[in-house]
């Protein structure tokens, strides 16, 4: 395992009598992609705030290369916030050159321009990108002190799906030049795609930690057969406790063959019939429930 580039040591955040983070501690290693997930409300924007250094902690440590964050500590890591206003009237160009001069180190401006992948439209003002063009140059904006670490906080929310596997891609390049990430994000399968390791987080603790499919051979030794749910009879759900979601009626079941004969004898039609195994969305909400959060 690599050494550790970043550390949260026992971190707690109380805002008055509400605590938002409850004694959380892990660490981040140098060259890898640590997710950092929970439903709304479970404390991971209040952590990640404090591993920005954008709020204090009211206790605990925050740790960079084994020493106590200091002053140097904004120069040596990049944000990309989910949302990042920008001067509408300014090109591309400007906005690269004016965020990369607010710091010591300089990415190469047109080695930027080529990872980002931002040719086509460097002399455009910002304000009329599409989302994906723009998410791009966020992305450019966070790395242009060339940081030692990077913080993605939900940086797909909002695109269309081939724009979001565009941005993954764009993540993995810059996880395999040696950077180091921290993601924070809501969709599960991003997530499972681009992290080494993931913390699920809830009421401001740490739940559940470790590689995706660590965890998921941990929770979870079953297939799930999903089916279109007008093609299970009444019989059918209540014999296999089988549960609606939305991708259809799911059954969980260490026994694939039996319960294919068991749903056949109860009438049901299998012609729309999908084998899967477990994902983090499983995971997610088995550890934090399904109710809605606020």
């Amino acid at each position: 395992m690599p050494p550790a580039l970043l550390e949260a040591c026992k971190l707690f955040k109380d805002y008055g009598s509400q605590r938002a983070v409850d004694g959380v501690s892990f660490a981040v290693a140098e060259g890898r992609c640590f997710g950092l997930l929970g439903p709304n409300g479970a404390g991971k924007t209040t952590t990640v705030e404090m591993l920005e250094g954008i709020t204090p902690p009211s206790a605990g440590q925050i740790r960079f290369r084994g020493a106590p964050v200091g002053r140097d500590y904004p120069q040596e890591i990049g944000l990309m916030f989910q949302s990042t206003a920008l001067q509408d009237f300014m090109t591309v160009r400007e906005a690269l050159h004016t965020f990369g001069h607010l710091y010591r180190r300089h990415a190469d401006f047109d080695e930027l321009v080529q990872r980002c992948a931002l040719t086509d439209f460097l002399n455009q003002y910002v304000n009329t990108l599409s989302g994906g063009q723009r998410q791009r140059v966020l992305l450019a904006i966070a790395l242009a002190n060339r940081p030692a670490l990077l913080f993605l906080d939900e940086p797909t929310t909002g695109l269309d799906p081939q724009a979001r596997r565009r941005f993954w891609e764009l993540v993995r390049e810059i996880k395999a030049g040696g950077s180091t990430i921290l993601l924070t994000t809501h969709y599960l399968e991003e997530a499972h795609a681009l992290c080494d390791e993931v913390a699920i987080m809830d009421h401001g603790r740490i739940i559940a930690q470790g590689s995706p499919a660590a965890l998921l051979a941990a929770h979870f030794d079953e297939s799930i057969l999903v089916l279109p749910p007008d093609q299970a009879p009444a019989l059918a759900r209540a014999e296999l406790a089988a549960q609606e979601t939305l991708h259809g009626l799911e059954l969980a079941t260490r026994a694939v063959n039996e319960t294919l004969r068991r749903l056949l004898d109860a009438g049901a039609d299998l012609s729309g019939l999908r084998i899967r195994t477990a994902t983090l969305e499983d995971l997610f909400l088995e550890l934090t429930g399904q109710e809605l959060r606020a």
